[in-house]
C-alpha cells in the first residue's frame, strides 16, 4: 500500500523540542516543508526557549505551539500527546529528544538519582511510544533518541546506558505492535554531542579523551558528535527511511559499535 512519505503538510510533535537537538529538528523540519510542529518543552526554566523555537518555526512557514509537560508520569505524556492534538487535529510523527545523564560509580548512585534516571530516560520513553501508538495517524513514524553508550564497555554511566537500554526494547517491540497500521519506529543513538548535556557531566580530561575517541573524530568540527549530522539520519528515518523499523541506529563517527 502506497504512503506519502514527505514531510510535505506532515503534523509533528518533538519531545524535548525547545533546544539543542531537538530545537534545530524542529527547525530543519519546517524548513523542508513540514505543516505544523508541536515544540514540548518540560518547565519554565526553558519555556523561553520553546518560544523561541516556535517562533523560528512559524517564520519559516509552519504552524506551531509549544506544550509544556512532565514526561516522567503517563499523565503527563498522555497530556502532552492530547494538546497537540487538539491543537492540530492529528500527528504524523512523533520524535522523543528527552533525556539527561548521570556519571557516576554504581557504588555512589543513590536510589533517588536511580529513579529519576529511569523516570527521565525509560518511563518516558515507554509512555511516549503507547501514546504515539495509540494517536498517530497510520503510516506514522516515531523516532526516539538512546545513546552510543549502548555499545561501549565503560565505567560510571551504569544508570544513564542502563535506562536507555530499555528504549532499545521498546523499540523493537513497538515496531511489531505497530507494524499492522503502517507505523515505523526507530532510535537513534548519538556520540557524545557537542551541547551542554554533554559537557555538565564531564572533565576537562574526559572532554578530552571522548573528542578523540571516535574513529571521524579529526574530521569533526569539535571531535564529537555534531547535531547537524544527526538531524539529518532523524528526517530520512520519518521520511523516506520508512522501510527501516525496529532498529537502533548508532550515529557516532566510529566512537562505539555493536
Amino acid at each position: 500500500m502506497s504512503a506519502n512519505h514527505s514531510l510535505n503538510e506532515k503534523v509533528i510533535l518533538i519531545a524535548g523540542g525547545a533546544k539543542n537537538l531537538g530545537g534545530v529538528i524542529a527547525r530543519d523540519f519546517a524548513s523542508q516543508g513540514a505543516g505544523a510542529i508541536a515544540v514540548h518543552y518540560h518547565s519554565a526554566a526553558t519555556e523561553a526557549e520553546a518560544t523561541a523555537t516556535v517562533n523560528a518555526v512559524k517564520a519559516l512557514g509552519a504552524k506551531a505551539v509549544a506544550i509544556q509537560a512532565d514526561m516522567t508520569s503517563a499523565a503527563g505524556v498522555q497530556a502532552l500527546f492530547e494538546h497537540a492534538l487538539t491543537h492540530f487535529g492529528r500527528i504524523d510523527i512523533a520524535v522523543n529528544t528527552v533525556g539527561q545523564v548521570l556519571k557516576k560509580p554504581i557504588a555512589d548512585v543513590t536510589e533517588a538519582e536511580y529513579d529519576t534516571m529511569f523516570a527521565v530516560n525509560s518511563k518516558s520513553a515507554f509512555f511516549f511510544l503507547q501514546e504515539a501508538g495509540k494517536h498517530l495517524a497510520d503510516n506514522g513514524k516515531i523516532c526516539t533518541l538512546a545513546t552510543s553508550l549502548l555499545g561501549a564497555f565503560t565505567p560510571f554511566y551504569s544508570t544513564y546506558a542502563g535506562a536507555k537500554a530499555a528504549v532499545e526494547h521498546f523499540t523493537r517491540a513497538a515496531s511489531k505492535e505497530f507494524g499492522v497500521r503502517g507505523i515505523s519506529v526507530t532510535a537513534v543513538a548519538p556520540g557524545p554531542m557537542d551541547t551542554p548535556f554533554f559537557y555538565g557531566q564531564e572533565s576537562a580530561e574526559a572532554v578530552a579523551y571522548h573528542k578523540t575517541a571516535a574513529a571521524l573524530s579529526p574530521f569533526s568540527k569539535t571531535g564529537l558528535t555534531d547535531i547537524e549530522d544527526i538531524v539529518p539520519l532523524i528526517r530520512f528515518l520519518v521520511t523516506e527511511g520508512w522501510w527501516i523499523t525496529g532498529q537502533t541506529i548508532l550515529a557516532n563517527g566510529g566512537y562505539t559499535t555493536k
